[in-house]
């Protein structure tokens, strides 16, 4: 047996989804969009939110001029009553392929029905505050709006349309939470691929690392000039390279303690309008602070603080006053604390063991100018 068979036999059988089959990026490209969307199918079902309807039906049309069509929305958010819904929908209109089109709740909710009614996906992101119109993944949440599970799907979606002048109709606070959102990749993707030797990992965490930096020389320009060439590449960065990132890694370049967080919050009543990749922001902040309070991390310390001031410069949220809890109980945290910390949560992947105790230390200490012992810290979250 040759040296290569034998790492052949020895090698585990990894499952890729890195891409989605075709990206059509540009101005107007909706519009130029109908012939790539009618080899997929000719009788879509849109899938989409109510409050941008209007605007996603205008920009769709042009596109779906020729094919029957049906637009749908996926209220009250990606949870088990509207996914089985969708599911009839899909049947009552005989669609072939779907079309979401909207922000990440949208496009998760759309992924997720073609998965479960094996039809092709097409991802139209109405806006750039995540990168869900590429990933194989999709989020459910309980129709109050509350993190249930993830879904790893089969593929990427079989075409995805990024049309600047969509993505330009959506406020610019959704940029600044994509950039938020993307922000986490290079946080969590260095710390859970530990010493990874694996050429796809390496490169994951290179890209990440490349995001990071784009995202820190180019965003401040993107928010005073939207439009512009910075606001089109830091669109181009929150989307699809912070998609890329994910198709790279897979699962060893996975969210850890950034979307923990997230995933906690989002069953606090008071911070459900505040959008995904804000709470993801503060999540970082945290994730970093927890390596200085249980690792006693001075290079954590330095990334926090460097934040903190790239944050303040975008609107970003650095502590929980800003994500509408500055009110919240130290019972209310520790219930998200305890949500974040069940175990399976993405969490643990962080290479040092924290309990809900912990975690509730670090969020009501994102803003401290200083590396504290755990126990200080503790001490003034009761």
């Amino acid at each position: 047996m040759t040296q290569s068979e034998t790492v052949t036999q020895n090698a585990a059988t990894i499952t890729m989804a890195l891409a989605p089959a075709q990206v059509i990026r540009g101005s107007g490209t909706l519009a130029q969009a109908a012939e790539s969307i009618a080899r997929l199918g000719q009788r879509p079902l849109m899938i989409g939110g109510d409050r941008n309807r209007e605007t996603n039906q205008q920009f769709l049309a042009p596109a779906l001029e020729n094919l029957t069509g049906e637009y749908i929305s996926y209220s009250p958010d990606c949870s088990e009553a509207s996914l089985e819904r969708l599911r009839e929908a899909v049947n009552q209109h005989q669609a072939d392929v779907i079309i979401g089109i909207g922000g990440g709740k949208a496009l998760d909710t759309a992924k997720l029905i073609a998965f479960q009614t094996q039809r092709p996906i097409v991802t139209v992101p109405a806006s750039a505050a995540t990168c869900a119109a590429w990933t194989a993944l999709s989020n459910v949440y309980t129709d109050a709006g509350a993190f249930s599970y993830d879904v790893a799907l089969a593929q990427c979606p079989e075409l995805l349309i990024l049309d600047y002048d969509l993505v330009a109709t959506a406020p610019q606070r959704t940029l600044v939470a994509g950039i938020g959102d993307a922000l986490a990749k290079w946080y969590e993707a260095s710390i859970s691929s530990g010493a990874s030797n694996q050429t796809m990992i390496i490169a994951a965490v290179q890209q990440a690392r490349v995001l990071r930096d784009i995202l820190f020389q180019k965003s401040v320009e993107a928010l005073e000039q939207p439009g512009g060439e910075a606001w089109r590449e830091v669109v181009d960065a929150s989307i699809l390279l912070a998609g890329v990132i994910g198709g790279l890694g897979g699962a060893q370049c996975r969210t850890v303690a950034a979307h923990a967080v997230h995933n906690g919050l989002t069953h606090l009543l008071d911070c459900h309008d505040v959008l995904h990749g804000e709470k993801v922001a503060f999540g970082i902040l945290v994730q970093l602070r927890l390596e200085e309070i249980c690792q006693g991390s001075q290079l954590a310390a330095t990334a926090r603080q460097q934040l903190i001031q790239f944050y303040n410069r975008l609107g970003l949220p650095v502590s929980l006053k800003d994500i509408n809890l500055g009110n919240v109980t130290v019972t209310d945290l520790q219930k998200a604390a305890e949500i974040a910390c069940r175990p399976g949560s993405d969490i643990h992947h962080l290479p040092f063991s924290i309990s809900p105790t912990d975690l509730v230390a670090a969020m009501v200490s994102t803003t401290a100018p200083q590396i504290g012992t755990k126990e200080t810290v503790q001490s003034k979250s009761q």
